[in-house]
């Protein structure tokens, strides 16, 4: 992690934690894509720097504002003020605020969903809504058994910001973009994940891994991620081994990205939905992410703590 002077940010809701982009990141992307995009030296769109994917805007619209999908000006400058209040009065917090990315509405909008047009993740289906609840009777259950009943993101292999698809969390939330003629590759600072995406052509593949297996092609001036045979560890917002998950970069001007991804998982959510993420470029540089560094000490006092709580109280 990063010590950056930034201002407040924090959490807007349980399932997610949301940062900011840049200012110069809320240009009206409609007014940007009539700029021609720069392209490699050998004629694909340029992706290729570091991008910043923070945004205060939620995941999902607030069911009040039902099919509100943006703010006035005015609406969205108290929003910013109530979210900075809540922030300050917050007892605790992962990191400090000098860790913390900027914050501030993407375009005034509601959600980062843009389909359904309610800006709310669909149903899940009655098949999820089982395994949802045995999810939530372990978690409750608190005693751990080994190593391996721990999240990814305790044990430092992965973490939810980083996706795929990617969503904001309160730092790191820096990706780079490398390209050739071959390949695309998706470095994230956080938890420094890397997915090397193939652009030719090939089929995907048959094992399974925590981030999926990812095909790219280009539509256009986007470039399109396929990615299927993810891991059932994965779990991505209660997420199946039989996610797919489909994500559009276009470059929308000189230092902008739209980030669109859709997931589509038959077995948990009633329909696919679809998520717009405004990406702003920075200067960097990437910094290594040091999480396993002492988290030896971290999962033994995890684990040792449920076998205390198992013996129970000293008599």
């Amino acid at each position: 992690m990063r010590r950056r002077l930034l201002t407040l940010i924090g959490i807007l809701s349980p399932a997610i934690m949301i940062a900011s982009v840049p200012l110069h990141a809320q240009t009206s992307a409609a007014s940007q894509r009539t700029r021609t995009p720069p392209r490699t030296a050998w004629g694909d769109p340029d992706l290729r720097g570091i991008w910043n994917y923070a945004t205060m805007t939620p995941l999902e619209r607030a069911r009040e504002l039902a099919e509100k999908a943006t703010l006035t000006e005015e609406e969205a400058a108290a929003y910013e003020r109530q979210f900075l209040e809540r922030q300050e009065n917050r007892a605790t917090i992962v990191g400090g605020p000098d860790w913390w990315d900027q914050v501030h509405l993407a375009n005034r909008r509601t959600s980062l969903i843009v389909d359904p047009p309610n800006g709310r993740i669909p149903p899940l289906t009655p098949e999820a809504q089982k395994r949802a609840a045995l999810a939530q009777a372990r978690n409750e259950r608190g005693a751990t058994d080994s190593i391996e009943d721990l999240g990814l993101n305790v044990r430092c292999l992965q973490w939810a910001s980083t996706g795929p698809p990617m969503l904001p969390f309160i730092f790191n939330n820096n990706v780079q973009i490398f390209q050739t003629r071959e390949y695309v590759t998706i470095y994230n600072e956080m938890i420094h994940a890397a997915r090397i995406v193939p652009m030719d052509g090939r089929p995907h593949g048959t094992i399974r891994q925590w981030m999926g297996d990812s095909r790219g092609h280009w539509e256009g001036s986007t470039l399109v991620v396929d990615t299927v045979k993810f891991s059932d560890k994965s779990n991505f917002r209660g997420s199946s081994e039989n996610l797919h998950l489909v994500e559009r970069f276009t470059r929308t001007g000189g230092d902008t990205i739209e980030y669109r991804f859709t997931v589509e998982d038959p077995t948990v959510w009633a329909q696919p939905w679809t998520a717009v993420i405004p990406m702003a470029a920075t200067e960097g540089p990437i910094f290594e992410f040091a999480c396993h560094e002492g988290n030896a000490r971290s999962i033994e006092g995890i684990l040792g703590s449920a076998r205390a709580e198992e013996k129970g109280p000293e008599r």
